[in-house]
């Protein structure tokens, strides 16, 4: 209650104070250097990422410095550098795939022969297994992602260990840059052992607390929750629907939904293709949310639509909604939220010229919308690339940011304590962040700020 009173005694002063920087951000949105423009949103109280797929979220050094450390967990990785013909095990014709000892002694002499310990990598080596994470280079696009960088890194995430103290280095960063929640996606139920034998799940988790427990994690300011990930095209749907259901139920304190991912362009995926699954689990449980990967296609078409009538809450993508105008209606000012991604639609050829991408048009069309980083490990980028894309492109105003960052919370699956506090805190800090800046120290204030530069934002905006 004391809270409360607070902050209905706050509002009135805070709304105050909110107009009377309209004019200002204008002023850096429009005057700002690239840099300084830089720093101002690296600063800026963002709210939460809601598209995350965490495998995919880790840097290519972060990746590289943790596996070289993992053998005092008993795992030794090998990665391919070089490929031979050697008539068996095709999958390892990708270059720079990674692969645990226990996979690597079942190879033949040949294909063992392509192979590195990572530990032995030269230093041009290194530089390359790191691009071979990284859409870095003109003519990678999202072949490269999905059949190449994926696979790559699945033997890696798939060891409890090293994703636990990953995610743990990623909300660090993303609490240096503003971010304040994350829900990622992310499947426990199969990660192995040394040896290639499964990890028992509540071994997992009790790997991955320990090191959310600590005080460098705690310290990071972010709060977290998962949603648990089935592959659309995939002959067991069903059984994956069902078995996540049943995990989610089990694990509530941090699972807090479930999401359908995969290439929209493998047909075989089509979303009403998963309505009697959904609609059985529904049957058995309760309380379970949906976000929904739809509309990440280059053609027009009504997938958004359908996700919706599966059940989805939240919207990943949603690229091709624009070309449908009956559901743009139906989601006007309604309570489901588009998850846009801008750096990566660009990456992955969906669009590649931002200026043409429909988030400008949902946003002032009355839907719901946020921002996320997606595969920001594959990107090389951060979160304040994708305010750094916007804000100038689009032209946004302060209450458009402000808008962007609470509905990522109040769209957030969070339990909804964590959700009061978020928001409240998220104002809080937006108002901390008004009366920072003024027409006269904006440039004085930006120079102490020292923003962590992604590489993505070294080669798109500097």
């Amino acid at each position: 209650m004391k809270r409360m009173r607070l902050l209905l005694f706050l509002l009135p002063l805070l709304s105050a104070h909110a107009a009377d920087f309209g004019p200002v951000f204008k002023t850096i949105r429009d005057q700002a250097t690239p840099a300084q423009l830089y720093a101002f949103l690296y600063s800026l109280p963002k709210g939460g990422d809601l598209h995350h797929h965490a495998g995919l979220s880790f840097y290519a050094k972060t990746v590289l410095d943790v596996a070289l450390r993992q053998q005092r967990n008993g795992y030794r990785y090998y990665t391919a550098t070089a490929i031979h013909d050697c008539g068996d095990n095709t999958n390892s014709a990708i270059l720079y795939l990674n692969i645990v000892r226990s996979a690597y002694e079942k190879l033949s002499p040949c294909r063992q022969s392509g192979f590195t310990g990572l530990e032995a990598l030269t230093p041009s080596q290194k530089q390359a297994w790191m691009s071979a994470l990284v859409l870095d280079q003109p003519d990678e696009s999202r072949n490269e992602f999905f059949e190449e960088i994926v696979p790559r890194l699945t033997a890696l995430v798939h060891n409890p260990y090293f994703f636990a103290e990953c995610f743990a280095e990623n909300l660090k960063l993303f609490g240096r840059e503003g971010v304040r929640y994350i829900e990622a996606q992310w499947n426990p139920l199969n990660m192995q052992k040394p040896d290639g034998s499964i990890v028992p799940i509540e071994e997992t988790l009790k790997i991955f607390n320990e090191r959310m427990g600590q005080p460098d994690v705690k310290s990071a300011g972010v709060h977290f929750r998962f949603q648990a990930t089935v592959i659309r095209f995939r002959d067991d749907l069903e059984n994956q629907i069902a078995g996540h259901y049943t995990f989610i139920d089990a694990h509530r304190d941090l699972w807090v939904g479930i999401n359908a991912a995969g290439r929209e362009d493998n047909d075989k995926g089509y979303p009403l293709r998963m309505q009697a699954g959904f609609r059985q689990a529904r049957r058995n449980f309760s309380g379970i949310h949906m976000s929904i990967h739809a509309g990440e296609k280059d053609s027009p078409g009504q997938e958004v639509r359908d996700t919706l009538a599966i059940g989805a809450e939240r919207i990943g993508h949603g690229l091709n909604l624009i070309t449908d105008p009956a559901t743009m209606l139906l989601m006007r000012n309604g309570r489901n939220l588009v998850e846009v991604n801008l750096v990566s639609n660009r990456l992955l050829g969906y669009t590649p010229d931002l200026s043409q991408h429909p988030f400008p048009e949902y946003l002032r069309f009355g839907i719901p919308v946020c921002l996320n980083t997606d595969d920001r490990g594959s990107w090389d980028s951060n979160m304040t690339d994708e305010y750094m894309h916007a804000v100038p492109l689009f032209k946004l105003t302060w209450d458009e940011v402000k808008q962007i960052g609470r509905d990522s919370l109040t769209h957030s699956f969070a339990p909804n304590s964590l959700k009061e506090k978020m928001l409240a805190d998220y104002d809080r800090d937006i108002a901390a962040f008004e009366q920072r800046f003024t027409t006269e120290n904006w440039q004085r204030e930006l120079n102490k700020i020292k923003p962590e530069i992604s590489n993505y934002a070294n080669r798109a905006f500097f």
